[in-house]
């Protein structure tokens, strides 16, 4: 997605098994987590004042899609720059960062930026790239960079189809994004076309489109996880079976997980979760969350957690919205956590129920299918 995503959430448990405060992380991007509108031609590093960065990926999206960024670290370990060439205009760029200190500790960092689109030029973003495969829940989503002010213009020219053939149907959150899905989830094995006739096309006074590309995904298996938040379990089905259920720790009463249909949006083998970045303030700031799989915009994840007592599971609803699994430092393959991240891709649907939160917003992330069908249709521009 364009927008730049906050991260939340850590664990409010009274019985000590809170993850105390860590120190702000010492890995540095430039330019910073957030921006918009950064110079084309700028500049991008990555640097920590002492220890050592052990792994940088960058990925850029712009008109012709996702891309890797090369780059490499230096000899000394302080800093990552890319390999040639400098930020490119229109584009969103995504930095993930793994670094160990001086005393062998491990953090993690990821920010987002946007680089600025050339006057009177309007670019969508799309995640994720050409030829992924997705699960079954998943939904195409558009943000442009700027507002678009013939909406119905912008909508005529961008097509979604599917092999076999469904029904499709548009509908614009605001004035910058344009989700598109089925009546009901995708079937397995569909192929979906992303066409962006976007080039020449003109959103308003002065401005017009710059892309021209089409996007393909194959969707994979069907995968529906479900967390039943007052008996605190996760229950995995795979092509309609049980193939997995794990206990699990869910939003504490003063900030319940939301109920509804989510989706995956993004997988994460380990992240930083900062309550400042949610509006908690400095409740937690954790460097290494594991195996963490991204289920809202406003900071919901699937998560690892390593650091609450084992009992906690299926014991007691201790997060700050987020949904924790039994993990072990650095990850575990064989954990609960683990196991639910290797078995999951993007775009396969997370429903949660008997949770004292509300209803998931449509568009908090790819909550699309919390709206009825009739009403998404209304949501077209083009009619």
């Amino acid at each position: 997605m364009a927008a730049v995503l906050p991260v939340g959430c850590g664990s409010s448990d009274g019985s000590g098994g809170d993850k105390p405060p860590a120190p702000e992380p010492a890995i540095r991007v430039v330019p910073r987590d957030g921006a918009h509108g950064v110079r084309a031609g700028g500049r991008l590093e990555v640097r920590v004042p002492a220890g050592r960065l052990e792994r940088v990926e960058v990925q850029r999206t712009g008109d012709a899609g996702r891309q890797r960024v090369a780059g490499r670290i230096s000899p000394d370990g302080l800093f990552w720059r890319p390999a040639g060439g400098a930020l490119a205009p229109g584009s969103r760029y995504t930095v993930d960062a793994v670094a160990l200190d001086t005393a062998g500790h491990r953090s993690a960092r990821h920010t987002t930026f946007t680089t600025s689109v050339p006057r009177g030029r309007f670019a969508g973003f799309f995640s994720p790239e050409d030829g992924t495969t997705v699960g079954t829940g998943m939904i195409v989503s558009l943000e442009f960079n700027r507002p678009i002010a013939d909406r119905a213009a912008v909508e005529r020219a961008v097509t979604v189809t599917a092999r076999p053939a469904v029904e499709i149907a548009p509908h614009w959150f605001g004035n910058r994004r344009l989700d598109f899905r089925p009546r009901k989830r995708w079937k397995p094995g569909t192929g979906i076309s992303v066409d962006l006739r976007l080039r020449g096309v003109r959103a308003g006074p002065n401005t017009y489109g710059t892309q021209r590309k089409t996007i393909h995904y194959r969707v994979g298996r069907d995968q529906i996880t479900t967390v039943d938040a007052a008996r605190r379990t996760l229950t995995v089905r795979t092509g309609g079976r049980v193939s997995a259920t794990f206990p699990v720790t869910a939003g504490d009463a003063e900030n319940p997980t939301y109920n509804g249909k989510m989706v995956i949006l993004e997988r994460r083998s380990m992240t930083r979760m900062s309550g400042l970045t949610v509006g908690f303030g400095g409740e937690y700031n954790i460097p290494d969350v594991p195996h963490a799989m991204r289920l809202t915009r406003s900071g919901t994840f699937l998560h690892g957690n390593y650091w609450a007592r084992t009992r906690v599971f299926g014991g007691a609803n201790t997060s700050h919205g987020c949904v924790g699994l039994r993990d072990i430092k650095g990850g575990g393959r064989a954990t609960p956590a683990g196991w639910l991240f290797r078995h999951s891709i993007v775009g396969d649907t997370v429903k949660v129920r008997h949770s004292r939160g509300g209803t998931l917003a449509p568009d908090n992330g790819l909550g699309g299918w919390n709206m009825p069908w009739e009403r998404w249709r209304r949501g077209s521009a083009a009619g």
